[in-house]
């Protein structure tokens, strides 16, 4: 009997299966290993090592220990709800009108507005005089001098109005026809098919929201202002430090977990709301990147 030859297409699709399944193993492993991390003991990393699959006895002294203190923690995820929240909607509404504005022809200056806006992505004023201007407009020790400051990002501007460069303008000619003023055409006719844009961008600055914690470090003096990822650093710095592993917050647990139970802990707590909110939005994620990449 004769034996059926593979064609190359078949061959490319097995190829690319075991490919896509070796970098799977690669995202995964590292994964699974951060949060099996979390739950093993200081007795079990000293006879076993760090790298630990699965560990012989699930102990949660890491997370006891992270929220031991559950009102300082609840405070600072209210924090960072309001910078995630309230900063990505500010965000967005700055960088879609400014980036609607770039994106219209009949805009006088245009090319040195956009020229303009591209140097501050190259050259920035530096960390003293942004710092200098914070103070200066009195948002020292306050949750909007996390916010204020970042309001656009330059390159998710760009991107947005390249996007809006890829719109047919006989639409918004349309819609102009029949009596509509540019607020309307952008609230009507451009966001609406904007979406996976506006998708896209919002995850770009809800994320770099979340995980912000530098500008915190800088602008926010009292503690009760501080945001999660601030006071889960300040509990790794003092877990990493001998004879400063947070003694209050050990008052009430029987075993003291070891650092990298916490560093992995702390890792799973920060990464776990993002994994959540991301698949609602992946499907928009690589539409609005490569649209708003090569229009215009």
């Amino acid at each position: 009997m004769k034996k059926k030859k593979l064609s190359g297409e078949t061959i490319f699709q097995i190829v690319d299966v075991i490919v896509m399944c070796l970098f799977m193993v690669l995202v995964i492993v590292p994964v699974f290993t951060v949060v099996m991390t979390s739950f093993v003991s200081e007795a079990e990393i000293a006879r076993r090592g760090t790298f630990i699959i699965i560990p012989e006895k699930f102990d949660f002294s890491a997370y006891k220990m992270l929220l031991a203190s559950g009102k300082n923690i609840a405070r600072a995820y209210g924090n960072t709800l309001f910078r995630v929240v309230i900063g990505t909607a500010l965000n967005l509404v700055f960088t879609i009108t400014l980036s609607y504005g770039l994106s219209r022809e009949g805009l006088k200056g245009r090319t040195f507005l956009t020229g303009f806006v591209f140097f501050t992505m190259l050259f920035s004023g530096g960390m003293i005089p942004t710092f200098i201007l914070v103070k200066g407009v009195g948002l020292i020790d306050s949750r909007w001098a996390m916010v204020l400051p970042c309001l656009i990002n330059t390159w998710n501007l760009l991107i947005m109005r390249n996007f809006f460069y890829g719109i047919p303008k006989s639409l918004e000619e349309a819609a102009v026809i029949d009596g509509a003023n540019d607020a309307q055409v952008l609230v009507k006719i451009v966001l609406p098919l904007s979406k996976a844009s506006i998708a896209t961008i919002g995850l770009f600055y809800a994320v770099s929201h979340w995980n912000a914690w530098f500008d915190a470090m800088l602008y926010i003096n009292t503690t009760a202002l501080l945001p999660m990822q601030n006071i889960l650093r300040n509990i790794i710095t003092a877990a990493s430090s001998i004879g400063d592993l947070g003694a209050e917050a050990y008052n009430s647990l029987d075993v003291v977990p070891p650092s990298q139970a916490i560093r992995a802990a702390t890792i799973v707590i920060t990464t776990l709301p993002i994994l959540v909110a991301y698949p609602f939005v992946q499907k928009y994620f690589v539409k609005g990147v490569m649209v708003g990449s090569v229009k215009g």
